[in-house]
């Protein structure tokens, strides 16, 4: 047990302070000296080795000396912060996840927290344990499922009218596209087809002239020809062939051309032949391509995008046409997680109320060692009714991520006092005491290695003074404890001493 003693402005705080930049607290550059480039704070924390702490202190690279955890922040004048831990440089929030584990600190905003009805009930939860922590988690899971269906009937029912309009679009969309039936790739295909008939007689016209040149003119045989030509230096070539290998290789050559352009003038008059100069088939297929146009105008840039259009739109009406199916589905989906709610609910109910009586007990015990023998604590769970809620004890009523109870913590301070909510029933030195009354009825349950209160005794004296002190000194027989404290009853309990002077 520490005490950390001194003149009001001397600085005591300040240990408060640093030990929150310690386990991720806000970095403010004010807490730089003026004329100082940057604040520096270092800690030891004695860490077990199978801790979960240590375990993650290890994740983050760190290293244990000794059974002990070092740690650094250092706050420059600009605002930077960085912090090491076990001498490696971690991010602030590694801190931060240690801090709950290692250390709690307790001070005047604590008090403030403690008048949340939220924060109460966290508090109720945590004394009892896994007998809440159970229900709650598969509470959790299926008020998760809930709020998931319940958002998507919502969005399906209130925009019926929207989802009904964009059916129509894709329906008529695609019944448009069904009309025309393209083919992957059709527009290719009658785009070069229309540039062959558009051209047919220039097409004509020089396929008959190739094939005049190449095979020769029926109408004027004494024409020269390609093919006659390359025949007659063949059969030159022919009648000496025997006397030169090389002269035979090129008469070879020769003949090979001759073959090619008796193949060429061959396709060139089926060319001929098969060109389709029919204007009726020129209309049909630029007919063709303006219905294809019309698709490509409004649904894609050529057919194959039309085409994808049209199976993902298929698919988004079939999921639409499916409304009413899927509402179905979602409403007795949304009614079974209602029902099963309200039994996870009802359990939760349950268990706190039998915790919040051996809580209440505990803590109105702790009490009266802090010279509040006639105050009783209780608590008052209740549920507000919500025609649109879970079914609670035979009730609809109102319920949330957490439950449908409504926790308070409430405090009579004297007999013949009604029970009060602690925010308008505790005058500021019993709230202190309250607090502290919780803190050491939690260290039995859910013990943290080390306590430190900053001004917890604030607006106490006298016997109630001694009373914390001792009560303190109880706690500190199982963890350690550091008090700020202005009060001389409180520090004469305390195992060490610590002086804090202005200079």
């Amino acid at each position: 047990f520490t005490a950390v003693t001194g003149e009001t402005g001397a600085g005591k705080t300040m240990v408060v302070t640093s030990l929150g930049l310690l386990l991720g607290g806000r970095a403010d550059p004010a807490l730089v000296r003026i004329g100082a480039g940057k604040a520096v704070v270092e800690g030891r924390i004695t860490v077990p080795d199978d801790a979960t702490a240590a375990v993650r202190a290890e994740e983050a690279g760190a290293e244990l000396d000794d059974g002990a955890l070092l740690i650094s922040r250092t706050v420059s004048a600009e605002g930077r912060s960085r912090a090491h831990l076990g001498g490696r440089s971690v991010p602030v929030g590694v801190l931060a996840e240690l801090a709950d584990e290692l250390v709690a600190v307790r001070g005047r905003t604590d008090q403030q927290g403690l008048l949340k009805l939220s924060r109460q009930r966290q508090a109720l939860d945590r004394y009892a344990g896994d007998a809440v922590a159970v229900p709650l988690a598969k509470y959790g899971e299926a008020y998760k499922r809930l709020r998931a269906a319940s958002v998507e009937l919502d969005e399906i029912t209130t925009r019926a009218r929207e989802r009904a309009q964009e059916a129509d679009m894709l329906r008529y969309g695609l019944d448009e596209i069904a009309a025309v039936e393209p083919r992957a790739g059709e527009d290719v295909e009658l785009a070069e087809e229309a540039e062959r008939l558009g051209h047919a007689e220039a097409l004509a016209s020089a396929a008959a002239a190739a094939h005049a040149a190449l095979a020769g003119n029926p109408e004027d045989p004494e024409g020269v020809d390609a093919g006659t030509l390359v025949a007659g230096g063949q059969r030159a070539l022919d009648a000496v062939r025997s006397y030169d290998p090389a002269l035979a290789a090129l008469a070879d050559r020769i003949g090979e051309i001759g073959i090619l352009l008796r193949d060429a003038a061959g396709d060139l008059a089926g060319y001929a032949d098969d060109l389709d100069a029919d204007p009726l088939r020129l209309s049909a297929v630029e007919e063709r391509r303006a219905a294809l146009t019309g698709l490509t105008r409004k649904y894609g840039e050529d057919i194959a995008t039309v085409l994808a259009w049209a199976e993902t739109s298929a698919a988004r009406l079939t999921e639409l046409d499916g409304d009413d199916e899927r509402i179905g589905e979602l409403t007795a989906e949304r009614d079974a997680l209602r029902s099963e709610l309200g039994g996870l609910a009802q359990a939760l109910t349950d268990a706190r109320t039998e915790a919040a009586e051996r809580f209440a007990a505990a803590v109105t015990a702790e009490l009266a060692s802090l010279a509040m023998p006639h105050a009783r604590v209780s608590f008052d769970i209740r549920q507000t009714e919500d025609p649109e809620g879970v079914e609670v004890g035979g009730r609809a009523v109102a319920y949330g991520p957490a439950g449908a109870d409504e926790v308070e913590l409430l405090l009579a301070p004297h007999p013949g006092a009604p029970p009060r909510p602690i925010a308008k029933g505790a005058s500021g030195g019993e709230l202190s005491r309250v607090m502290l009354a919780v803190e050491v009825v939690f260290a039995g349950t859910d013990p943290v290695p080390t306590y430190l209160f900053d001004e917890v005794d604030a607006g106490v004296g006298g016997k109630a003074a001694v009373e914390i002190g001792r009560r303190l000194a109880r706690l500190a027989k199982t963890a350690q404890v550091v008090v700020v404290t202005h009060l001389p009853q409180v520090a004469a309990f305390a195992d060490r001493q610590l002086l804090v002077e202005k200079t």
